[in-house]
């Protein structure tokens, strides 16, 4: 019997599936970030193989037992950062055909039709389509320095912004008392945080916006409709890209924003129905690592097709 592990690697955590060359799925297991752009490239694939033994000790087997692996990572856009990773995976997993390639291309194969579209509002943020197999296009997905629009690293950015802004001010703003009191510090030293480590606070402060937006308060409101209009941006140019703005077709929505803002969620809806009417929005029918090892385990009897992201 042979064995294949399918991997979803994000800003928060990783996700792995380990199934049977049957379909059978005997284990799933989660580890922490492997976002490349954010932790490297070789903690990356360190986190990728801690969720890749734990399954299979869940399953009392072996890396050597593994036959192919395909990892979804988000981050992993570049070809020397995939290259790192695969080295780096091979020495754990030696008997492994291993494939890297962006999370994106596999939240896209998880949408399970054609046409469709995708898009993605976690740590990071991007909008991936496609009109066939190999044919697709792509929106966003540039990492926090030069922009992840509508993400929580943005979110959280954009507020804080507008937070120092109203304390330069001398203006009381609730989202500022609200900061201080969860990462239980000073506005000052907040800052400091924020300035040392950016990638790492930013996020955090999203779910703060979120709780305001569910309580009614119009900042935090106004933060996330311009989120879900960013986002909404980011489909135009793959809707129009691919020509798909009288198309029927399946609009997955995916990530920690989405799960975390019933508000921005709803509002992205009401603009996605405005731009594109025939345009299904929902979640992905199943989990990008289980995707991801059913590839895997069709690559074991047939040749991989991963378009570029």
């Amino acid at each position: 019997m042979r064995y294949v592990l399918g991997f979803d690697g994000g800003g928060t955590k990783t996700e792995c599936v380990l199934m049977d060359e049957t379909g059978a799925i005997l284990a799933r297991s989660r580890s922490g970030a492997s976002n490349a752009v954010n932790v490297g490239a070789a903690a990356s694939a360190a986190a990728l193989a801690e969720a890749g033994k734990e399954a299979l000790r869940s399953a009392a087997k072996s890396a050597c037992d593994v036959a192919h692996i395909l990892a979804g990572v988000s981050g992993a856009g570049e070809p020397s950062v995939r290259a790192e990773i695969h080295a780096n995976l091979k020495s754990v997993f030696p008997a492994a055909t291993i494939v890297v390639t962006s999370d994106l291309v596999l939240s896209l194969a998880a949408t399970g039709e054609i046409p469709s579209v995708v898009v993605i509002a976690g740590t990071g943020s991007a909008v991936l389509g496609r009109t066939s197999r190999l044919k697709v296009a792509r929106a966003g997905g540039f990492g926090p320095v030069i922009g992840d629009a509508g993400s929580a690293n943005d979110i959280g950015r954009k507020t804080v912004a507008r937070c120092f802004q109203k304390v330069l001010n001398q203006e009381t703003f609730p989202l500022t008392d609200e900061i201080c009191r969860t990462f239980h510090c000073t506005w000052s030293q907040f800052v400091d945080r924020a300035r040392e480590q950016p990638t790492v606070t930013f996020p955090k402060v999203f779910p703060i916006v979120a709780n305001a937006a569910e309580s009614g308060d119009p900042s935090a409101r106004a933060i996330l409709l311009m989120a879900a209009a960013n986002l909404l941006e980011q489909v135009r140019e793959v809707i129009d890209h691919l020509q798909l703005r009288n198309t029927n077709l399946f609009l997955a929505k995916t990530g920690g924003v989405f799960d975390g803002s019933p508000f921005l969620s709803e509002q992205f809806d009401l603009l996605l129905r405005q731009m594109v009417p025939n345009a299904r929005p929902g979640p992905l029918p199943r989990p990008v690592a289980e995707s991801a090892a059913i590839l895997a385990r069709d690559a074991l009897t047939s040749p991989l097709e991963i378009p570029e992201s």
